[in-house]
């Protein structure tokens, strides 16, 4: 038995996977988010581990024999967030998450004051990524930067409860800053160029490895029949890919959440940082991964939504499941600024080509396509960088829609792939690198593709209407950033 947990922003999610690899209980811990001034996002390291105890308890309450039978536990956790402890092991401050946007200008200051960022770490920097969080830091509470001992990820701050150790997986740690992806071990100059040490990180391990084992204590309170081994896990982008089995070259998916992810595995390190795409290490060996990252996806319909009053189900049965081509009325998804391409978090959003006659279905068909317009963006980018997409599997929220799936299909000219998923998300994943950790089997023998429900497949006509309204659709994102500013 195989216990996945998933540190989410909103929640802790903990999941009991059997060895035929079926999800015998899920339970599940919310959270919530403090922002105590504009652009700030933090959440309480202590709540996480509350939140772990009393998920991991009720399974143990409802399943105990079931619980008793774990031999290997993975985590997943929010990327990006930087948890600092001194040197007793206690929490500094509350941890600065990865939706946080205060620290542009180190951002800024980090380039200027390492100039082999992009090629080291083959990323931008970011405001959501650790780096800039720990400068920060250092500027504003420079008694707290002082008593820095550690720095961790969320998922890592949740290790350590677990079993005592410091360790982290190269796919969270290739969201800091400070992990050089290609040779899979922190940069010195990374962590100097911020006044850190490798002393004050964790030690790393493939997703796939172990990390530790469940402290006694803990064994004891769970009933396990002996000390569970911790994989390293991994991100929760990286997690999810395990879930649905993309962890070969080539592999690809496009989750249509609250945010959207153009995900593709590839086996070399091929970062892109001058079109904001994002090159990571992988969670399991040998492995890195592309990934484009749109910051309003399925969060645009929400908005529409809100702002019609009418459910995301009522306005989506407006448009029936009939396609119909490019529409007249254009919308740039930059609700909450963009990355890639963008790399703008100031950018909104707009809506063009309205008539008299426009409607409010019209308008909706117009979100929809603005985010496939964002998605081609994507895929555009990770061509420069020299991935070909050649079909993806479409998960999260935006995939229950059918029209959605047919448009992003004519729009990419590929097919798209409904698949079979469950509720359960990055925690699946993380319970499979914890059998791994377990058992020693090969990745490609625990982490299957994800059965596939339906295929989509590009229309000529359509597709050629959206090749001509995204040429368009391009030329209005110099407008956005001027109306923007």
């Amino acid at each position: 038995m195989y216990l996945g947990l998933d540190v989410g922003t909103s929640s802790v999610k903990a999941v009991l996977l059997d060895a035929d690899d079926h999800i015998v209980a899920v339970a599940s811990e919310g959270l919530t988010v403090s922002r105590p001034h504009p652009n700030w996002s933090e959440q309480n390291a202590g709540d996480w581990w509350t939140a772990t105890l009393a998920a991991v308890d009720e399974l143990a309450l409802s399943h105990p024999d079931a619980v008793a039978a774990i031999t290997g536990i993975g985590l997943s956790g929010h990327m990006h967030g930087a948890t600092l402890l001194d040197k007793d092991g206690a929490v500094l401050r509350p941890c600065i998450l990865w939706n946080d946007g205060r620290s542009g200008d180190e951002c800024r200051e980090l380039e200027a004051k390492f100039p082999a960022l992009h090629q080291v770490t083959g990323n931008l920097a970011f405001p959501g990524f650790t780096a800039p969080k720990l400068m920060w830091v250092a500027k504003h509470e420079p008694e707290i930067f002082a008593k820095v001992a550690k720095v961790l990820l969320p998922k890592a701050y949740v290790r350590y409860r677990l079993t005592g150790e410091f360790a982290e997986d190269m796919s969270d740690a290739s969201g800091t800053l400070w992990l050089d992806p290609a040779k899979r071990d922190w940069s010195d100059a990374a962590l100097a160029a911020t006044g850190l040490t490798r002393d004050q990180m964790p030690r790393l391990v493939e997703g796939s490895e172990p990390s530790g084992m469940l402290s006694a204590e803990l064994t004891a309170r769970w009933g396990l029949k002996q000390p569970a081994v911790v994989a390293g896990g991994a991100g929760d982008n990286a997690a999810t890919a395990v879930g649905l089995g993309a962890i070969a070259p080539g592999d690809s998916f496009l989750s249509l959440g609250t945010s959207g992810v153009l995900w593709v595995t590839t086996d070399r390190f091929a970062p892109n940082p001058a079109s904001a795409v994002h090159a990571f290490a992988h969670c399991v060996p040998a492995t890195w991964h592309q990934m484009g990252v749109m910051l309003a996806a399925a969060a645009s319909l929400a908005w529409w939504a809100q702002v019609t009053g009418m459910s995301e189900q009522d306005l989506m049965a407006e448009l029936g499941e009939t396609p119909q081509g490019a529409s007249k009325v254009l919308f740039l998804p930059y609700l909450s600024g963009e990355r890639t391409p963008a790399n703008d978090p100031s950018l909104r959003g707009v809506f063009a080509g309205l008539s008299a006659g426009s409607s409010r279905a019209d308008l909706t068909r117009a979100v929809l396509e603005g985010v496939a317009h964002a998605v081609r963006d994507n895929r555009d980018a990770l061509a420069v960088a020299g991935t070909t997409v050649k079909e993806i599997d479409l998960v999260g929220g935006g995939s229950r829609s059918r029209l959605w799936a047919q448009i992003i299909a004519d729009m990419l000219e590929i097919p798209v792939h409904r698949v079979e998923e469950g509720t359960v998300g990055a925690a699946l994943g993380a319970a499979r690198l914890g059998r791994l950790a377990a058992t020693g089997e090969a990745p490609a023998a625990v982490c299957h593709r994800a059965r596939r429900l339906e295929t989509f497949i590009p229309d000529a006509a359509r597709a050629a209407s959206f090749s001509e309204s995204h040429a368009v659709w391009r030329r209005l994102s110099p407008f956005a950033k001027e109306i923007s500013q």
